[in-house]
């Protein structure tokens, strides 16, 4: 966890990054060691690329000159860079569905700063990056929801504009991609023997009585989402997502990936106090190892505190009662796995309610929600580890900025969140230090797979 004591009225976050690759039966003694090798050079690659890009790109804005990418800009550039990487379940390496046809799915949504919040995108065969297009609709957003929203109509379809619609499917969304200028292409660039191959063998093995297409007891087949949480220095938590949904899945069915909520979600909201954080006695602790500004303690108080603090001489004054500071939390979070039990639970927004109203800090709810025993693997009742239902994981992105009574921050806090009730979960994150790192099997980085 990322931890800093500030003073000061506006938030300047250690921006943060987190990506992840598909979940599901992914079994180490059963999943060719070769494969292994390429997913982990694949992940650290891609989140080093964002990472860098993060903290050193510089975006060129109608209001400032010069500024680091928002968390709108860093996460969609690696799900773009996922989408263009045929060994993920998106873009160039989606899977088939049983038809043998290929229909992509993506969503974005951020915690402040844009009217729509969230869109999701779906029944695409054309469009070479969906990322860009979500992200465009929410973009558009600003202009779309006003009175009289300004647009260009094109093609067959009367879509002047994404209008006040959170979601749009199939040749609507493609028209409009082709409004905003984005890229389309035939759908033989989606195209990959590796998800061919699978799609047959799945098909091949329903057809003798062992299972369904969609899932297996042997083979890992993708039914995840690519996806990437990131925290800008302004606070915000930005929430992208992308897939060809699951291996061998009906034409035209929709996942969770594009439904808010369900696959993805990132929101703000400010309460009094702060439950979440340290204790009164961890916060004086704390207090006492910083340097500005200061109050002088008398040498009665010196002397008493003596044997409890190294340094007792000066400390930073904080508000101990809860009434009297207020925290600020954003939390952001994508979902990868059986999107049909993340669409039974609304997965990320029941995530996001624990957090907020029970309230419990984003690593337990994630826990609560996508780990063993969790509210997914529970939503698979009998069927649990027979059809694929309630498997998957959810990374995500917490932040907390905590206010005395006059406005001024006096900490903040970051974390990287993680978990998963499967087989194995592809991720790669920026962790404390600032080092990438990935891990498949387990919550720890992983360097020997």
């Amino acid at each position: 966890m990322e931890y800093r004591v500030q003073k000061q009225t506006t938030p300047r976050l250690k921006p943060r990054l987190i990506i992840h690759g598909g979940a599901g039966n992914i079994q180490h003694d059963t999943y060719p060691p070769e494969q292994f090798r390429a997913y982990r050079k694949a992940l650290i690659d891609i989140v080093t690329r964002a990472d860098q890009y993060m903290r050193s790109h510089e975006i060129v804005s109608e209001k400032s000159s010069k500024k680091l990418p928002s968390a709108l800009d860093t996460a969609t550039y690696a799900v773009r860079l996922l989408e263009n990487n045929p060994l993920f379940n998106s873009g160039h390496g989606a899977v088939f569905t049983r038809d043998g046809v290929i229909e992509l799915e993506a969503s974005v949504m951020v915690s402040r700063g844009y009217k729509k919040r969230g869109v999701g995108v779906m029944g695409l065969r054309h469009v070479k990056n969906p990322i860009l297009l979500a992200r465009a609709m929410l973009e558009h957003g600003e202009d779309d929801l006003e009175a009289n929203p300004r647009g260009v109509k094109s093609g067959d379809l009367d879509v002047p504009s994404a209008q006040g619609h959170t979601q749009l499917y199939g040749k609507a969304a493609e028209q409009l991609a082709q409004q905003y200028g984005l890229e389309l292409v035939d759908p033989s660039y989606f195209f990959t023997q590796r998800r061919w191959d699978e799609h047959i063998r799945a098909l091949e093995r329903e057809n003798k009585g062992q299972g369904q297409a969609t899932w297996s007891a042997t083979e890992y087949l993708p039914q995840g989402t690519c996806g990437a949480v990131a925290l800008d220095q302004d606070g915000v938590i930005c929430a992208a997502t992308s897939t060809g949904g699951l291996t061998n899945k009906l034409t035209g069915r929709i996942g969770d990936t594009p439904a808010i909520g369900s696959g993805f979600w990132a929101e703000e909201w400010t309460e009094d106090g702060d439950p979440t954080g340290s204790s009164t006695w961890d916060r004086l602790k704390n207090a006492m190892t910083q340097p500005a500004p200061s109050l002088v303690l008398s040498d009665v108080l010196r002397g008493t505190l003596a044997d409890c603090f190294p340094t007792p001489a000066t400390y930073t004054p904080l508000e101990l009662s809860g009434k009297r500071v207020s925290t600020t939390r954003s939390i952001g979070g994508s979902g990868t796995g059986n999107g049909d039990s993340f669409l039974r639970t609304n997965a990320l927004r029941t995530l996001a309610a624990m957090a907020r109203w029970k309230p419990e800090s984003g690593s337990k709810a994630v826990t609560h929600v996508a780990g063993p025993g969790g509210e997914l693997e529970r939503s698979a009742g009998d069927r649990w580890r027979r059809t694929g239902e309630g498997e998957g994981g959810i990374i995500g992105i917490e932040s907390v900025v905590v206010r005395d009574s006059h406005g001024q921050i006096i900490e903040t806090r970051s974390e990287v969140l993680m978990d998963f009730n499967c087989g194995g979960m592809f991720r790669a994150w920026i962790d404390d230090e600032g080092e990438p790192q990935m891990s498949i099997f387990s919550n720890e980085p992983s360097s020997d797979l």
